[in-house]
């Protein structure tokens, strides 16, 4: 048997985690190993007990789920701890905002509860995942800034022409598999393709590669590939 994904909440509304609590542990590959009520909790349960990923909120006390966010991503230890954004606030700046902290998606709190635990699995192993609500079209408004393409010029460069490539078709929304049909590749190259991209860039997980594509201007708003 694989051990369940390890949860952590971090939501300000007891009431909330306890909704959230009851729904991922009746599910048997999934656990919730921590609670917390403030970013900074969040944060301290993250370097405490490691899990796979924080169910983390927007709004909240003391440090703000982006912020939160922002720490646990900039912390060597916790590589492995992916975050998924559930908010209320499912506005296009919000999403932008939240990639750019190293969420690796985006949801509102609308959504059903099987969509929900879909999104923890994508999320937690290591794809990106953002609700129809955050399209792309709203996300690259914000991404796409010509000041930030210094920023991951550099890396770019250590790039080849097939990774290059497969960057921009990770960022328009494509999995390992579709990646290879459109590059009449095994899904296993095509994976291994992503991966030595991910290295390169230093990105955390997919939602990364599609900040760092737009940022860099390796992809345009509104472009078609």
């Amino acid at each position: 048997m694989t051990a369940p994904l390890r949860i952590v909440l971090a939501d300000d509304q007891a009431l909330l985690r306890g909704t959230f609590r009851l729904l991922i542990d009746s599910t048997p590959d999934l656990e919730v190993v921590g609670e917390a009520g403030t970013g900074r909790e969040a944060f301290e349960l993250a370097r405490e007990l490691r899990p796979d990923l924080v169910l983390m909120d927007i709004r909240m006390p003391v440090l703000d789920g982006l912020e939160a966010t922002r720490l646990i991503a900039a912390e060597p230890r916790l590589g492995g701890v992916k975050v998924l954004i559930l908010t209320t606030f499912e506005d296009d700046e919000y999403v932008a905002e939240a990639l750019r902290a190293g969420a690796g998606g985006f949801l509102g709190k609308g959504v059903d509860p099987e969509e929900l635990l879909r999104a923890i699995r994508t999320v937690a192993a290591g794809e990106s995942l953002l609700s129809p609500a955050a399209t792309r079209a709203l996300i690259t408004r914000f991404l796409a800034s010509p000041a930030a393409a210094a920023v991951v010029e550099a890396p770019l460069k250590a790039l080849t022409a097939r990774e290059r490539e497969v960057v921009t078709l990770v960022a328009a929304g494509l999995s390992n598999e579709e990646i290879a049909a459109k590059l009449f590749v095994t899904p296993l190259t095509a994976k291994t393709h992503v991966n030595r991209a991910m290295a390169k860039l230093g990105a955390r997980d997919r939602a990364q590669v599609v900040v760092i594509a737009y940022e860099s201007g390796l992809v345009r708003p509104n472009s078609r590939r």
